[in-house]
């Protein structure tokens, strides 16, 4: 049995099939050997996990950022087996963490503090800018929002694909879109996307798409923005529960999504691929239109024993 308590995060180490890591509730990070299905090493910390994750690119390092209930982010070195890093900066507890998609040293983290900040984690001083919704400016007669990306806790962040922006979700029911060379925020309506979770929501950005766009978890649906202008594209329908997390595949134009119904489902254009009649009849399918394309739903669920 690998945990007592919920796993927050599942991901694979992205050079090698061989491994991959999960984070939860019980205050362990694992490290898994995939053909033995065992944790070769384990990580125990002193508070429950909200969130980790590695950089898809990084060379010059093997660390997992880890965002926990503590006020700071913990570097696991996977070659040493240590925590060789704390970053202290935010003053409630981290909720997302995420390494840039350009930038093998640079880090997004946000929290309950209503800040996201960015870190160039070979600077043991601070972090590299704190991210302000209003760029700088006083709203009103009081400065407290200032230097505040959100005005709710930041529980989701993802990275485009060329990273040079950066996406925010807030419990304030808003997405916001940051330049991370200057920290700007670039001011895009997305208008208001409902977030009621009280842990880390994992959204997806296109890779390979024109326009690109971002798949965010909308309680039980998943709502496709178009990054450039925040229009709304499409509201996929489809989980019967609260949707937790998405993560989108470049080489099929796939998007994966998981949800409190214990359902995975799939999300692909239909013409890239052939669906057979009894397939349609042995899975539940809902086709939605994104980009001029039909998108596929397809919900597979885990068989128990006492379906055998």
């Amino acid at each position: 049995m690998s945990t007592k308590k919920s796993v927050e995060t599942v991901q694979w180490y992205p050079h090698d099939t061989g491994m991959f890591t999960s984070s939860s509730m019980d205050m362990k990070l694992k490290i898994w050997d995939t053909n033995a299905l065992v944790p070769a090493d384990v990580f125990d910390f002193e508070k429950p996990i909200y969130n980790h994750d590695m950089s898809p690119i990084a060379t010059r390092h093997t660390l997992i950022a880890v965002g926990d209930l503590s006020h700071h982010i913990t570097l696991c070195d996977l070659k040493s087996g240590s925590s060789t890093h704390i970053l202290k900066g935010h003053k409630a507890a981290v909720m997302s963490v995420k390494w840039s998609t350009k930038d093998e040293f640079l880090l997004a983290s946000g929290s309950r503090d209503s800040r996201v900040l960015l870190w160039d984690i070979r600077q043991a001083k601070g972090s590299l800018m704190t991210l302000d919704q209003h760029n700088g400016e006083t709203v009103g007669s009081t400065s407290a929002a200032v230097h505040t990306a959100h005005n709710g806790h930041v529980n989701g962040l993802s990275f485009t694909e060329d990273g040079l922006h950066l996406v925010s979700f807030g419990t304030d029911d808003r997405l916001r879109l940051w330049e991370t060379t200057s920290g700007k925020n670039t001011l895009i309506n997305f208008g208001k996307c409902t977030n009621e979770g009280r842990k880390t929501l994992k959204l997806a950005v296109s890779i390979g798409s024109q326009p690109d766009a971002v798949f965010v978890p909308n309680v039980g649906d998943i709502a496709v923005y178009d990054l450039q202008n925040g229009e709304l594209v499409y509201d996929l329908n489809g989980h019967y529960n609260a949707v937790n997390c998405c993560i989108y595949h470049p080489l099929y134009q796939e998007l994966y999504s998981g949800g409190n119904d214990s359902n995975i489902l799939i999300w692909e254009p239909e013409q890239m691929r052939i669906i057979e009649e009894d397939e349609e009849e042995k899975r539940q399918k809902k086709t939605k239109k994104f980009y001029g394309q039909n998108i596929t739903a397809t919900a597979d669920t885990w068989s128990s024993d006492e379906d055998d």
